[in-house]
């Protein structure tokens, strides 16, 4: 297994496992974190990508399961060196002051924020006993521009609360040597969003692997440098 050893949560989807490929082809370790239910995708790329990638299902996303999960990645592998926290969702919504459902809002905020949190505090403490390390969390270009989700409050507020976190915690390990940061996609081109909007131009979207090279550069020694900055990958949307 080569080193350094990234975790990339939501390795299963487009963008994570765009990801996956693409640092695996830069002669990096990965470690492909999914639910339970992404097993088998997370096996079809153990085949793709060959002993440089493996697989790891969390059987719940909780801060006890995390533990456990790292134990295992570097048990297997190597000592974590880094992290990409790709995993989240979008599920729409509706006006809201309309919407007096509590579902969608706090299946936003657990999918988004309660997901990287729940990584972040299990994943930080390693690189900070080791001092060093990079991560790289996963925004929207609502965060800076909320107006853009109107009618989709709670995945707004969701990835500007992940944002948030990821700059304070930057703040909080910049001596320790570790860095976090963080990178605002627009639309993301990915098979599902042609499929949801058919008649939008996918040209002046974002390739997943655009958004990869941006991910790649904040994990790297050359962005030794740079902390608690949030990167806005917008393409031509």
């Amino acid at each position: 297994m080569p080193s350094p050893v990234t975790v990339v949560t939501g390795a299963a989807g487009a963008l994570g496992a765009a990801l996956c490929r693409h640092l695996v082809a830069r002669g990096q370790g990965v470690a492909g974190v999914g639910l339970r239910r992404n097993q088998e995708a997370l096996g079809k790329l153990e085949q793709e990508l060959g002993a440089a990638f493996a697989g790891f299902a969390l059987d719940a996303d909780s801060i006890p399961a995390w533990d456990a999960l790292l134990t295992q990645v570097e048990s297997r592998l190597a000592p974590v060196s880094g992290a990409a926290l790709v995993a989240g969702g979008w599920r729409g919504g509706r006006v809201h002051h309309e919407d007096r459902d509590e579902t969608i809002w706090r299946g936003m905020l657990d999918e988004n924020l309660e997901s990287a949190h729940r990584a972040l505090v299990t994943l930080v403490p390693r690189l900070v006993a080791r001092r060093g390390g990079s991560v790289v969390v996963i925004g929207s270009r609502n965060v800076e521009r909320p107006w853009a989700g109107a009618g989709a409050a709670a995945y707004t507020v969701a990835k500007s609360a992940v944002v948030a976190l990821a700059r304070t915690v930057a703040a909080e390990v910049l001596d320790a040597g570790v860095r976090v940061n963080a990178v605002l996609p627009s639309t993301i081109d990915t098979p599902a969003n042609r499929a949801a909007m058919p008649k939008a131009d996918p040209s002046r979207w974002v390739a997943p692997a655009s958004i990869a090279e941006v991910i790649e550069f904040l994990l790297s020694d050359a962005a030794r440098d740079v902390s608690g900055a949030v990167i806005p990958v917008y393409g031509r949307a």
